[in-house]
């Protein structure tokens, strides 16, 4: 019975397809750690709700550890080991760093990642829970970069640097 429900599956990660030997039940989250040896990814409270698993599927924030990794076949996945370019970082991981946007890190890559969904969102014209128009380009302000990025906790309480970080990038 076991055997029936391991087989490969071809993930494009960062650029690259890898093949991995899993149970399909398994979720991205374990597939990149466990499998792939990506643990940029963390595992925080395995249940979607602190953030520190966000990947980027297809450029949308998804929490991995929610994700059955036989779902993210013939998807893009990004992981944080996927934003910098060879030695150059990402911008939004230049500005974590100029505004002290982590104290210990492990939401960090959570954090980027969704930071860069966001910002995605934002440029498509996707409102927020708190956007007042519906049908108006988004306003990128304070109050709303914090309710975007309400799915992503920081147990430290980065949140200020986070916010100067994430407004830096946004403001070019």
């Amino acid at each position: 019975m076991t055997d029936q429900l391991r087989g490969d599956v071809v993930l494009r990660v960062n650029g690259e397809d890898r093949v991995v030997n899993l149970d399909n039940r398994s979720t991205l989250l374990d597939a990149l750690r466990e499998h792939l040896r990506l643990t940029g990814t963390k595992k925080g409270c395995d249940h979607g709700q602190c953030g520190a698993c966000t990947v980027l599927v297809d450029g949308e924030r998804a929490n991995s550890c929610l994700l059955l990794a036989v779902a993210a076949e013939g998807r893009e996945v990004t992981t944080v080991e996927g934003l910098a370019d060879e030695d150059e970082l990402h911008p939004l991981q230049r500005a974590f760093i100029a505004h002290d946007g982590f104290q210990c890190g492990y939401c960090t890559p959570g954090q980027l990642c969704s930071a860069i969904g966001m910002l995605a969102e934002v440029a498509d014209g996707m409102p927020s829970w708190i956007s007042a128009d519906l049908t108006a380009t988004p306003d990128l302000d304070d109050d709303e970069i914090r309710e975007r990025m309400s799915g992503n906790l920081c147990r430290c309480g980065a949140y200020a640097g986070i916010v100067a970080a994430i407004r830096e990038v946004a403001d070019g």
